[in-house]
C-alpha cells in the first residue's frame, strides 16, 4: 500500500517509498484517510493497488 500511495501521490517513478506515517504528515491527512484513498484507488482499478 505504501509503495502504491507514494507512486500515485508523489511520483510514478519513485524508487524509495514513504511509510504511511510520513505520507500522512507530508499531505497533512490521517493515516486512516490514506487507507481509504488506497482502497478507493484499488476499487477504481488502479494498477498500483492490486
Amino acid at each position: 500500500m505504501e509503495t502504491g500511495l507514494t507512486r500515485k501521490l508523489i511520483n510514478r517513478a519513485a524508487v524509495e517509498c514513504f511509510c504511511l506515517t510520513c505520507l500522512a504528515e507530508r499531505f497533512r491527512v490521517s493515516e486512516d484517510q490514506l487507507r481509504e484513498m488506497a482502497e478507493a484507488f484499488r476499487q477504481a482499478g488502479c494498477s498500483l493497488f492490486k
